[in-house]
């Protein structure tokens, strides 16, 4: 819940910049949440398959 109310206040913020015309803080304000969205949570990529993995068959 806390994340959704941050997101919200950083575009509310960059609104009220760029209503002011300060497109640039603007522009690094949301370039911020971007960058922290993306190491809020760990990519699946990270996460590695057991290589030992049981196999289902049908006989």
């Amino acid at each position: 819940m806390k994340s959704i109310f941050k997101k919200l206040e950083t575009t509310f913020a960059a609104a009220a910049f760029a209503e002011e015309g300060e497109f640039e803080i603007a522009r690094q304000l949301m370039s911020e949440e971007k960058q922290i969205r993306k190491t809020d949570r760990p990519s699946l990529r990270d996460t590695q398959r057991p290589s030992n993995r049981p196999t289902l068959r049908v006989d």
